[in-house]
């Protein structure tokens, strides 16, 4: 497919409903473990995940090689195997190297990529726009944003967002910001292909009921099918199924944050008996005077006996 068709490529692309940030399962030596990856994947098929992104901020992508990068986009393309859409994070705040990033993901058959705004050195809005314009002509490959400034710093305003809506392959936006009267504007204004998707679980649900997409989740790795039945039933504007399992997930949605993600959504899958417990430097297991609540929001949630 051309440049020029991206269009056609857009509709093609129009991922709806739950889509957990997927971890990277780990030994306890920090190595890759794949086999517990194709069991999670599988899991989230059958519990009802519509898409996954992989190697997101929950998938350590800060502290994967390139390598293994590829490797784990790769990994969940073939498992996937068409089942479910792939989404590669394929950030980062060298341009370069996201497209570098971007191309790897194409080459391997991912279905879109989720580029972050440029951490750390802080670009103008001219510089974001210019940053996402230029992977998007690069690489044919769907581009979904993604605003997070309590992580990168440098924050995207709506107004550079709906430029970058007008630039053939950029698709939607992860709106991680957890302002819903921003997001609510973003909603309003964006064209009717352009995907807008929560990147906060706590205001997830506000989002989509105002009209957006779907929720790009980090409680969605431990409770895949609450998340998919919650964004199923307010993209349906049912709002008393929705508000009934967003009060369920409550807690996990609080204490998957007691320390950075994803210390405590690995933990979690660990005490559901899903993944090792190995993660990579500078983040270290979940300390000890956590592991009560995050046991009890699991409980909450009906995930732990």
């Amino acid at each position: 497919m051309t440049n020029g068709n991206h269009s056609g490529h857009q509709d093609g692309v129009q991922i709806r409903g739950s889509i957990p940030a997927i971890i990277t399962p780990m030994l306890e030596d920090g190595s890759l473990d794949l086999p517990a990856f194709r069991k999670l994947i599988d899991w989230h098929v059958e519990e009802g995940t519509n898409a996954l992104v992989v190697v997101g901020t929950s998938g350590e992508s800060a502290t994967l090689s390139v390598e293994e990068h590829v490797l784990m986009v790769k990994t969940a393309v073939d498992h996937t195997a068409g089942r479910i859409p792939v989404i590669a994070g394929a950030g980062a705040n060298s341009t370069a190297e996201a497209i570098e990033l971007t191309q790897h993901a194409k080459d391997v058959g991912a279905n879109a990529t989720l580029q972050v705004v440029p951490y750390y050195n802080k670009p103008t809005q001219e510089g974001i726009y210019r940053h996402f314009a230029k992977i998007a002509e690069s690489v044919d490959l769907p581009v979904i944003l993604y605003n997070v400034p309590g992580r990168t710093v440098a924050d995207m305003s709506n107004e550079t967002i709906l430029r970058c809506a007008q630039v053939p392959g950029i698709v939607g936006v992860k709106e991680a910001t957890g302002n819903i009267d921003r997001a609510a504007h973003l909603i309003k204004s964006a064209p009717a292909n352009f995907s807008i998707y929560s990147g906060d679980d706590p205001t997830a649900i506000a989002l989509m009921l105002l009209g957006g997409h779907g929720n790009i989740s980090v409680t969605a790795n431990v409770a895949p099918r609450a998340m998919s039945e919650l964004c199923k039933a307010a993209l349906a504007a049912d709002a008393k199924t929705a508000r009934e399992i967003h009060l369920k997930l409550l807690s996990l949605h609080k204490y998957l944050f007691a320390e950075a993600n994803p210390i405590p959504a690995k933990w979690a899958l660990q005490q559901l008996g899903r993944v090792q417990g190995g993660i990579r430097l500078p983040l270290t297991p979940l300390d000890a005077q956590y592991h009560e609540v995050v046991r009890g929001a699991l409980r909450e949630a009906g995930l732990l006996g």
